[in-house]
């Protein structure tokens, strides 16, 4: 398993219209082969602040879903609404 954690800050003034738009993000990935999970969380600290914490069962269903159709319209609006970069690392159980 992997989990895909990118984080955000979106604008002020745009928050609304990138949940709205990642809501239908969301809901394909979960449905793609190889998604155990795919969510959006609040810092509780910062509204502004969002962070995507994804888990696939291996790299080949991230690579798919990195090529997905939904995927490759809706990342570059995100893109348009935040702050900066968005930052993401990807994590596998310790051993």
């Amino acid at each position: 398993m992997i989990t895909i954690v990118a984080k955000t800050k979106v604008r002020e003034n745009k928050k609304q219209e990138f949940l709205k738009i990642t809501e239908e993000l969301i809901q394909k990935s979960q449905n793609e082969e190889g998604c155990i999970s795919y969510d959006l969380y609040e810092d509780i600290a910062d509204p502004y602040t969002l962070t995507f914490i994804e888990s696939w069962e291996d790299m080949e269903a991230i690579d798919l879903h990195n090529k997905a159709e939904h995927f490759m319209k809706i990342v570059p609006k995100l893109a348009d609404l935040t702050e900066g970069e968005i930052e993401v690392r990807s994590y596998r159980p310790a051993k």
